[in-house]
């Protein structure tokens, strides 16, 4: 797995804040190894100029799954040396899918994670602009598996509304966590709920495609998941 800090892991487990990525295990049989080498604030253009890609491509092995998530730092203007243009992050996300595919590897694209972002109307807005599409448009070029996270996530949270959907984000009040002694109010990072109810999203993805990763899956694991944070429409 590659990807920013939605999908990373956390080293601190005594802080609440959990990837996706972090706990997707949860959802397999041992005979799936994950190997997340997701990290905080990476984009896909920090990713490869960081030399973590070399590293990663270097590990691919015949058949071998990467499952690729970037976004939340490529589209941000102000994050130098992260920002991706439109045009910069369709370049590195094929960059992925090409060298991927050079290892005999599978590629699996997924668009971005939907930040919780209400306002005064209490109207969920769109911070990712038109970079979901680009991972989409990637997605349909060549012919890449397409987990649309941010679609699964986008409806679910706009469902939920403004309270119902705090509990899936690291929201938590002051003195909880010496790391964050007046508390936490982020719309962008999830809790370990937020984080397997995403991971979930991905599971269906594999379920409702057929996809040949279905097989390591454990159904009590995603059915568990997917009672959770359920509305009705």
């Amino acid at each position: 797995m590659i990807g920013d800090s939605t999908m990373a892991d956390k080293p601190d487990l005594n802080y609440p804040e959990r990837g996706w990525g972090q706990v997707l295990p949860i959802f397999f049989d041992s005979t799936l190894t994950i190997d997340n080498h997701s990290r905080n604030g990476r984009s896909s253009r920090s990713f490869i100029y960081e030399s973590r890609w070399d590293s990663v491509y270097g590990k691919l092995t015949l058949n071998d799954y990467i499952v690729i998530q970037f976004g939340h730092n490529d589209d941000v203007v102000t994050k130098t040396g992260r920002h991706s243009t439109l045009e910069e992050y369709d370049y590195n996300l094929s960059k992925f899918v090409r060298e991927t595919r050079e290892k005999g590897a599978h590629p699996i694209l997924c668009t971005p994670i939907v930040r919780r972002s209400f306002n005064k109307d209490s109207i969920l807005v769109e911070t990712h602009g038109k970079y979901t599409e680009v991972v989409r448009n990637v997605a349909s070029r060549f012919d890449v598996p397409l987990v649309d996270m941010h679609h699964k996530s986008r409806v679910m949270v706009k469902k939920l509304r403004v309270e119902k959907s705090i509990p899936l984000y690291l929201h938590f009040p002051a003195n909880v966590h010496p790391k964050a002694p007046d508390g936490k109010k982020d719309n962008t990072h999830f809790n370990e709920a937020g984080a397997k109810k995403m991971a979930s999203f991905f599971v269906e993805y594999l379920i409702e495609t057929n996809h040949p990763l279905k097989k390591h899956g454990k159904k009590a694991a995603l059915k568990k998941q997917q009672q959770k944070f359920m509305v009705k429409n």
